[in-house]
């Protein structure tokens, strides 16, 4: 039988570990939430300079960043109540400078977003109003057939 000192050892060992990987998946989720930041950055770029290549590419990062940060949140959300469960109470000093640092992230990517978003639409009005602008140069030609001086009935009996 274990002594109540083990016990309370192995039940230590425990609450680091989760404590750790909690730490670690806040950091890997502060990091992807950094890279998306930079590549709304270069979207932006794109978007002002018309470079459609590189804005598909971009979004294409764009999507697979997005499904890695969800990907943390559904590893810290189990994890961080078995934290809450280990720690009731009481948070050590690194995780609420972890978490205020992920919701600055969090709110720069939703306006960096929006921003996109909205330069990317007055982009499209702007290229749509050139186009409708744009005269089709056959549109002013006249058809070779117009000036003949034929008739204008057909005879179906023959």
């Amino acid at each position: 039988m274990k002594s109540r000192h083990e016990i309370q050892g192995e039940e230590l060992e425990r609450r680091v570990a989760i404590l750790r990987r909690f730490k670690e998946l806040l950091e890997h989720q502060r990091t992807k939430f950094r890279s998306y930041l930079d590549v709304l950055e270069r979207q932006k770029l794109d978007i002002e300079r018309g470079d459609v290549d590189d804005l598909v590419a971009h979004v294409d990062m764009e999507q697979a960043i997005v499904s890695e940060i969800y990907t943390f949140q559904k590893a810290i959300d189990p994890l961080e109540d078995l934290y809450r469960a280990a720690y009731p109470g009481s948070e050590p000093e690194e995780v609420p400078e972890l978490r205020a640092s992920l919701e600055d992230l969090r709110e720069r990517v939703v306006e960096r977003n929006k921003e996109n978003r909205e330069l990317l639409k007055r982009r499209m009005e702007t290229l749509r109003g050139e186009v409708m602008r744009a005269q089709n140069p056959l549109t002013r030609r006249r058809s070779v057939y117009a000036d003949g001086e034929g008739g204008n009935l057909v005879d179906l009996k023959g």
